[in-house]
């Protein structure tokens, strides 16, 4: 089994709720989750959007391929009402890989580890919270190395906290 690392969030309707709903579609693909960060709540990213968002680390044990998984998590996307109209517009939900265990994968529809996550804060800050000391498979940084290094200074705040503890040699 390995361990896939998704980042789910959205800034349209009631992000809370729709948090819960993309968690449930998660939970019927995936099986139960074997951890989860807090809500945080974000400022939006990448200049084309602006409501305030919702995000959620999320970690599921699978034995799906990344490809395989890409396409139930868009299959996801689609059901709870996601349009790509504008890149990194407004959302009802974004459902992303992060990580897939310590693999490396370059497709032409998948990258992973997610290119894009020593840019992000709003990405960092959970996985700070959750996996501070898995190292990122390409970067070999630390995530909690990687918060202290990223330039990304948008507003990231705990909008509901987490009650597991940390286990660390999770990934």
């Amino acid at each position: 089994m390995d361990k896939v690392v998704f980042i789910i969030g959205g800034n349209l309707g009631d992000r809370r709720v729709l948090i819960e709903e993309a968690k449930r579609f998660l939970v019927l693909q995936f099986g139960e989750s074997k951890l989860t960060s807090s809500i945080f709540e974000t400022a939006a990213w990448g200049g084309k959007s602006f409501g305030k968002y919702l995000n959620q680390v999320l970690i599921f044990e699978t034995k799906e391929s990344p490809e395989t998984i890409l396409t139930k998590i868009l299959g996801i996307e689609e059901k709870m009402g996601r349009k790509r109209e504008v890149k990194w517009g407004d959302r009802i939900m974004d459902i992303d890989i992060l990580y897939f265990g310590n693999k490396i994968i370059q497709s032409p529809s998948l990258t992973i580890p997610h290119p894009s996550i020593q840019e992000r804060r709003f990405v960092l800050e959970p996985l700070n919270e959750i996996i501070p000391e898995f190292p990122h498979p390409v970067l070999a940084k630390k995530q909690k190395e990687l918060l202290e290094l990223c330039s990304d200074t948008s507003e990231v705040v705990v909008f509901e906290k987490r009650n597991p503890e940390y286990f660390p040699g999770l990934l």
